[in-house]
């Protein structure tokens, strides 16, 4: 079975063409819905699309699929994930400090002094800078600001990143 790489969700059908809204979850939309892209809407089973279209509507991309012409065919899509094959990713380049996240989520946060933190669960993308969700033992999840002065190192060979939690940054400090 392949493994999937999510980039984006099917929130809403967008009139009665077969068009859908996605929110993407990709730094890589261009790529990612471009035309004739193959996609995958992890239903169940998995459905196989290719991108006929793709446009920027507001906060949404808007798609549509070949085969795909009407709002009954994509329907059954609605609140699926839109996935791609894990294998592909590797074919959109990356500059410096741009990771996948699927190399970031499970990664071992630890400070500078050695203290394991947690675990990145979740990538959440907020304007400027995206925030890393850590799930940590025994207390509330941190949200730490993927920004230079808080991520010091990132290694994903070894999966661990080591961070500066500025004060007042940890929910459950004194």
């Amino acid at each position: 079975m392949p493994e999937y790489f999510r980039v984006g969700k099917i929130v809403n059908t967008h009139g009665i063409r077969g068009e859908v809204r996605v929110i993407a979850a990709t730094d890589f939309p261009e790529a990612r819905f471009k035309k004739g892209a193959q996609l995958f809407v992890l239903t169940n089973p998995v459905k196989t699309v290719t991108v006929a279209s793709s446009r920027k509507h507001k906060d949404f991309t808007l798609l549509t699929f070949e085969g795909f012409g009407n709002i009954n065919d994509v329907l059954p899509f609605k609140g699926f994930e839109l996935a791609v094959d894990a294998a592909t990713t590797e074919q959109v380049p990356l500059q410096e400090d741009e990771f996948f996240y699927k190399d970031i989520i499970g990664m071992t946060i630890k400070t500078t002094d050695g203290t394991e933190v947690g675990q990145v669960k979740d990538i959440m993308e907020l304007g400027p800078n995206d925030v890393w969700v850590v799930k940590r033992r025994g207390k509330h999840d941190l949200l730490l600001p993927f920004i230079k002065s808080v991520v010091l190192t990132v290694n994903v060979a070894d999966k661990t990143a080591v961070v500066d939690i500025p004060e007042g940054l940890d929910p459950d400090e004194d």
